[in-house]
């Protein structure tokens, strides 16, 4: 073929796909009709019946070919990259990966890790926990990773088109003349269409609102010499003189714009201005975009017919030539315009796919989040009010309010009835009036509830914390994670220590005229505050429910129940529990002694933007006024349940002790002659000496100061055997030793205040009757649990040994009641830097033993990193960090493969558990923002890549336990971004990120990552039937594994790993294994470097002087599949797909589809050299449809689609009548080669919407691409041998290729559609010297079959007509009916 023609064949070529590819035109092109196929058979049933053997018999392994060595090519061809005008589709970007450090932001002002904790601690589980809070994030970049998913995640999203421009066709004239009369039937003068719109302000100068439009009467009319005119006015009455006069033979085009206002459109005319309209109804918009279009349409065929037909005449000779050469230039500039409207609002081709606008979260990687410190359901408490009905005024001479008549105390705590738990620790409130406050001096005994200093003035607190500000809180924020209705918020109300609770309380719980009661109440408190004033007794408790659901709604408009008076016998929390779960029965409520009064206290949910906040250990939270007026809110702290699904991992620093004194049985003691209201003080010390002093570090009460150094508990009036509620809260200093102990002191306190010789009682108020003492630590860790302690009368030096033989007479402590153990007190322990679990201390304990030596060794190692299995699953996720990281440091320091293989199963196990608990994002977390490996330096032997890499390979060892192997296959990912983050650090640490690729890694690494790839491959291949999930998880695991090495390793090596993976894979596997090789395939070719991986340039040898000389690949030949490595394996095996079942089919075609979309739309490819280098590595798709070009079965062309599964197998009689077959043609080459039709449309002879239905069957296929069955004999022996001498094909076929026969069974519509998108694709983008060299060098067959293709694609994607369009709709329902009833009838009969 001449080049002359090869001019006008393309240039005809591309004239007909944009006159006739409906389907990028408008929304409503017309789909395929329906196609069913019965996958065990293996051709059409609409064609001749062939036989056709079973493919699995016959199906062979395919031929291996090697790919290149990618990184000595680069070397070799380093001058030709760097000349070639695209060099950046072949190179690498610089410092294409980085790894950064991001600091860690906390939500509070200062740092919650103590400022010489990490010098404090000393146990190296303590160090670690520190290290762990402290450590800001290490992250590795990946510079264009947004570029390494499906086209979906690109940075910039594929825009869905709102609204398609309306396009006018010829099919639709007819039908628009039946249903619209009005619109084009008047001729000259003559209205041809009329209404009311929205005319927008027409001065450009002005911005144009919705206010600036006014309501017009606009009349469409025709001039005399057949111009338009678009005339409006005021109202309907035409006969006057319209307001103004669009002139539409100015104006370029009619396209909706709904920027400014609904159903609005514009002129736009040939002085750039526009003309903006809008109508009522999206119907009317439309009409009128319709009716103007065709007006433009009309007119501008007219001025071209003018034009071709030559209306300028001359008789001149020269003055012909002149106006010939006029009239071509005229009909140039026209076309250009023609050309420049329709790309102006043309869109890309993919674009308008169904398949590219569906919503696909598949293979969307979730978010992953830096850890951060979470809360549940949180909850703001307002406490406003306590108001007895017993009131008056307490100041001397009577005119100050009236108040309370003496100080009470609130302490409020959340209790879950249902699961018997106390969810939160106290928050104490002290709502007295500042006069009823002063009732109690200021305290100035040793031992006071709530501090033992004085308050001296306004201090500064803690973190530059406002200490007066925090003196009476009032508002507390509370947290709970797991609501539901049963959970309560529980008021104990506390008085100064007077006597009895019932004798207290009586005076309250009269209605009866209570001034003179009043009176001397207040006698009687003054007094008492005056000797007792820094001891409490219980008085009342109410309780209000706190959720109405277990969604967490807050029960807003309750309020708390009824005081009722404490019973001094029903004092513990169990007690309460009891009283709480019989709430809701008023009968039983009913029976409760009642406190005339009322507690105002409020809930609400706390506002995401809540300021002024302080953490449970008074540290500001951000967003703080750090002003003396500041209204605080302290969150107090939640007892989260030791579950996983509750738990998360630890972020900050928090170390508190909760101590609860239970009961005290002192009924039977001899040592003390009065012990009944007993007083129990709380000290913390680290000391048994002598001198020693308390620690200040017990957090105070209202009124006191932030931290005290002694507590007492709240006292009951004349009991030898009290119990005690109170919950003392203490900040543990960070490094805890056997020293550190907690001391119990009892005291008797005197109640008489009825004594003449007042001084004298006042000076014995407290009368010491014993002590008692429990350390904190056992066997290295605090306990935990209830303790049962003896009590001593005395308190020698060095008593903490003397505990240990309490059994034995020491000589210098005095036990009472012959050391029983008389005195019950229990711990919670709130930290994140000490554990309760033993497993995991021991093996921090064994591991900081083994520092000492230069490895750490031995089988004891071993022995702890099994037990490591029996942790508790909420401590494994509270401390993840910390111990993944002990454990990966223990993998690079173990020497016996023993160890490495045992951490990296603890491992295992914890990523098993995390999965199982639904918390696997906090791995995720981990892997991406706390791992980091050990600083590299030049004495580094061991790598956690290397070592990891090669436990994995033992434990996925045949022998190995196979639980343990499948968890690994399963859980994989963790393992392999591991892998990835280490080589990664490794390389830019070591600075060896500067070295050749196949530089970078020793030898050992490359031999461990191929044993790893070849280990894995029967686990996925063979034994998936085992465990699905597991080798599902592991092949995609894999996949990213190995894309990341593309970035990281020598490329050639990786290619390798590649090519030996996926020959695993075999023609006739099962579809599960076809599922694994292509979601293997697509995951590499969404590398974000995919294009320079396939180096997409010449690899002729010599200088090249012409493009028709470049050695350009139109078939799939093994040079192409070996320089061209990614993209040929992937369309190799493409072209065996094609040759499988159709559900194997559709998932290889859906991910060649997939990655020509993603190449649309990435904008690092956009300029159209760019598009048409990439679409150089496609080419051979054109050799891989022409082999099936036989079983594109062509029908009518429908809008509407079914889905087949549904037939059971049967073709629908309706369906089978679609197909137009056509006669056969003759054997003459012009024929056999080209179709006159497509000839006739170049030609300009024939109309481009009169061309037949195409009959792909009945053309001439002469097979000389190495078909098994051809779907005709026409041509001789003699004219296949002369096409296959002169084929570009010199390889074999694409199916041949992959081991697999060729098929000759229809590909249904679905199919036929994507690959004929792919295939216009790459035929839009090649160079046009490109398609110059493919028709010079193209056999007659490979031409015959390129055409036959093209005119395919003209029928599939051609506009049908609205009247067709409804036609097949009517047939699309009444399709969908029957199969429904086929389906209701199949399964009534099952």
């Amino acid at each position: 073929m001449g080049c002359t023609t090869s001019v006008v064949v393309f240039d005809g070529l591309r004239t007909v796909l944009e006159r006739n590819c409906g389907y990028t035109c408008q929304s409503g092109a017309a789909q395929p009709v329906w196609q069913t196929e019965d996958d065990q058979g293996a051709c059409s049933r609409r064609g001749s019946w062939v036989p056709w053997p079973n493919p699995r018999v016959l199906k062979v392994k395919p031929k291996v070919i090697e790919p290149l060595d990618y990184e000595t090519v680069l070397v070799q061809r380093k001058t030709q990259i760097l000349s070639d005008v695209l060099r950046d589709m072949l190179q690498f970007p610089q410092e294409d990966f980085q790894i950064s450090t991001q600091r860690r932001q906390g939500r509070t002002v200062y740092p919650t890790v103590p400022e010489n904790a990490e010098k404090e601690a000393q146990s190296l589980f303590v160090q670690e926990c520190i290290k762990t809070y402290n450590t800001d994030w290490h992250v590795v970049n990946y510079k264009y990773e947004d570029y390494s998913g499906d086209f979906r995640q690109l940075p910039n999203k594929v825009s869905r088109p709102d609204k398609l421009a309306v396009h006018v066709f010829e099919v639709d004239e007819d039908v628009d003349k039946d249903e619209d009369t009005t619109s084009l039937g008047s001729q000259k003068g003559g209205i041809t269409k009329h209404g009311w719109l929205y005319k927008g302000n027409m001065n450009s100068a002005i911005s144009v609102t919705m206010r600036s439009f006014k309501r017009r009467y606009f009349h469409l009319t025709q001039l005399g010499d057949g111009s338009y005119n678009l005339n409006f006015y005021k109202d309907e009455k035409i006969s006057k003189e319209p307001k103004g006069t669009i002139f539409l033979d100015s104006c370029m085009g009619v396209v909706q714009n709904n920027r400014v206002r609904r159903f609005a459109f514009e002129l736009k005319m040939q002085d750039k201005s526009t003309y903006l309209l809008a109508a009522d109804s999206e119907g009317e918009m439309e009409d009128w975009i319709g009716t103007l279009n065709k007006i433009l349409h009309s007119s501008f065929e007219i001025a071209m017919q003018e034009k071709r037909n030559g209306d300028i005449h001359d008789d001149d000779e020269p003055g012909k030539a002149d106006s010939s050469l006029g009239s071509m230039d005229s009909f140039q500039s026209a076309r250009d315009i023609e050309s420049k409207m329709r790309n102006e609002t043309r869109l890309k081709l993919f674009t308008l796919d169904p398949d590219t606008q569906k919503l696909d979260f598949s293979g969307i990687e979730p978010d992953i989040k830096q850890y951060e410190e979470k809360f549940g359901k949180r909850i703001l408490v307002n406490c406003n009010d306590l108001a007895f009905n017993l009131q008056s005024c307490v100041e001397e001479n009577d005119e100050g309010p009236t108040t309370n008549v003496e100080p009470f105390y609130v302490t409020l705590s959340l209790f879950d009835i249902q699961n018997s738990r106390k969810i939160s620790s106290d928050f104490h409130v002290d709502l007295n009036h500042p006069s009823v406050r002063q009732l109690v001096a200021n305290p100035s005994s040793q031992y006071m509830n709530g501090g033992g200093d004085a308050l001296l003035g306004v201090q500064r607190g803690i973190h530059g914390l406002p200490e007066e500000a925090m003196l009476y809180p009032r508002q507390g924020v509370f947290s709970v994670t797991c609501p539901h209705p049963d959970i309560f918020l529980l008021a104990r109300i506390e008085k100064v220590l007077q006597g009895g609770i019932t004798h207290c309380a009586e005076p309250y719980m009269k209605s009866s005229d209570s001034t003179k009661v009043a009176q001397k109440v207040l006698k009687n408190a003054k007094l008492s505050c005056s000797r007792l004033g820094q001891y409490r007794m219980p008085f009342g408790w109410a309780a209000r429910p706190l959720f109405k659901d277990a969604s967490g709604t807050l029960d807003k408009s309750g309020r708390f129940s009824a005081i009722y008076r404490q019973d001094s016998n029903k004092l513990s929390n169990d007690d309460m529990f009891k009283l709480l779960a019989d709430f809701r029965k008023p009968e039983k409520m009913a029976k409760l002694p009642v406190i005339l009064g009322n507690l105002d206290v409020t809930i609400d949910d706390v506002a995401p933007d809540l300021t002024n906040c302080i953490s449970s250990s008074y540290i500001p939270v951000k967003t703080f006024d750090s002003s003396e007026k500041t209204n605080i809110y302290f969150e107090v702290e939640e007892f989260v349940p030791y579950i996983a699904k509750c738990s998360q991992p630890f972020t900050i620093y928090n170390n508190h002790l909760y101590v609860y004194p239970r009961h005290l049985k002192y009924d039977s003691q001899k040592s003390f002659a009065k012990a009944r209201n007993i007083a129990v003080c709380i000290e913390f010390k680290d000391s048994d000496e002598e001198e020693a002093v308390s620690l200040k570090c017990i957090y105070g009460r209202p009124g006191g100061p932030l931290f005290t150094e002694n507590a007492s508990a709240a006292v009951l009036h004349h009991q030898h055997s009290p119990e005690f509620y109170d919950e003392f809260k203490i900040e543990l200093p960070t490094q805890l030793n056997e020293k550190h102990h907690l001391l119990f002191t009892f005291f008797h306190v005197s109640c008489d205040s009825n004594s003449k010789a007042s001084t004298k009682k006042r000076d014995v108020v407290e009368t010491q009757v014993g002590y008692a003492w429990l350390p904190l630590l056992k066997d290295g860790r605090v306990i935990m649990n209830e303790s049962h302690v003896p009590v001593a009368a005395n308190l020698p030096t060095g008593y903490l040994s003397c505990q240990e033989v309490v059994s034995k007479q020491h000589p210098e402590i005095k036990w009472v009641d012959g050391g029983k153990p008389l005195f019950k007190v229990s711990t919670h322990l709130v930290s994140t830097v000490y554990t309760q679990d033993q497993h995991l201390h021991h093996f921090f304990a064994h591991c900081q033993s083994a520092e000492s030596a230069a490895q750490v060794t031995g089988g004891q190692l071993v022995k702890y990193l099994k037990s490591l299995h029996a942790m508790e699953s909420s401590v494994m996720i509270h401390f993840l960090p910390t111990t993944l990281n002990q454990l990966f440091r223990v993998l690079t320091s173990a020497t016996h493969e023993e160890v490495a293989v045992n951490v990296t199963k603890v491992m295992i196990h914890i990523v098993s558990q995390c999965h199982e608990e639904g918390l696997e994002h906090y791995l995720r977390s981990y892997v991406k923002y706390v791992f980091k490996t050990e600083p590299y330096t030049s004495s580094t032997t061991r790598t956690v890549h290397e070592e990891l890499a090669k436990a994995m390979t033992a434990i996925l060892k045949p022998s190995t336990d196979f639980l343990t192997s499948n968890k690994l296959l399963k859980y994989s990912w963790y393992f392999f971004e591991a892998l990835v983050k280490s080589m990664a650090q490794y390389l830019i640490e070591s600075s060896k990120v500067r070295l050749s690729r196949n530089q970078r890694f020793s030898a050992g690494f490359h031999h461990t990552v191929e044993t790893l790839v070849n280990m894995m491959m029967p686990h996925i291949t063979q034994k998936y039937k085992d465990n699905l999930d597991a080798a599902r998880n592991a092949n995609h695991s894999l996949a990213v594994f190995i894309k990341r090495c593309l970035t990281l390793m020598d490329r050639g090596f990786v290619f390798k790993q590649i090519n030996h993976y996926i020959h695993c894979f075999v023609p006739g596997d099962p579809r599960t294994l076809f599922e694994f090789k292509f979601e293997f395939l697509r995951v590499i070719c969404n590398h974000e470097h995919y294009i320079p991986l396939n180096l997409p340039m010449p690899f002729g040898n010599g200088r090249i002087q012409r493009f028709q000389d470049l050695q350009l690949d139109y078939s799939l030949t093994d040079d192409f599949c070996k320089n061209h490595f990614l993209v040929g394996l992937l369309l190799r095996e493409v072209g065996g797909a094609l040759q499988e079942f159709r559900e194997i089919r559709q998932i290889s075609i859906h991910v060649l589809k997939n990655l020509m979309v993603k190449h649309t739309f990435d904008e690092r490819y956009t300029s159209k050299s760019q598009q048409a280098r990439l679409a150089t590595l496609y080419l051979p798709l054109f050799g891989l449809l022409q082999e099936n070009v036989h079983r594109l079965n062509v029908k009518e062309v429908s809008p509407f689609t079914i889905n087949y599964s549904n037939n059971n197998g049967r073709d629908d009689p309706l369906l089978g009548n679609t197909v137009i077959m056509t006669p056969p043609r003759s054997s003459t080459f012009f024929d056999n080669s080209l179709h006159k039709d497509l000839f006739g449309v170049i030609s300009g002879t024939a109309s481009p919407h009169a061309s037949s239905t195409p009959n792909v069957n009945s053309v001439r296929h002469a097979d000389s691409r190495g078909s098994l069955i051809s779907t005709d004999s026409g041509y001789s022996l003699h004219e296949k041998s002369n096409d296959k001498n002169n084929s570009l094909d010199k390889s074999q076929p694409a199916a041949a290729l992959s081991g697999s026969l060729l098929r000759c069974d229809k590909l249904d519509q679905a199919e036929i559609k994507s690959l004929l998108m792919c295939f216009l694709h790459v035929l839009k983008n090649m160079s046009e010297d490109a398609l110059f060299t493919y028709w010079n060098k193209a056999s007659s067959t490979e031409l015959m079959d390129f055409f036959t293709l093209v005119e395919v694609c003209l029928h599939q994607f051609r506009y049908i007509g609205k009247r067709c369009i409804a036609r097949a709709g009517m047939i699309h329902a009444r399709l969908q009916q029957l199969n429904s009833l086929d389906n209701s009838y199949t399964f009534n009969h099952m």
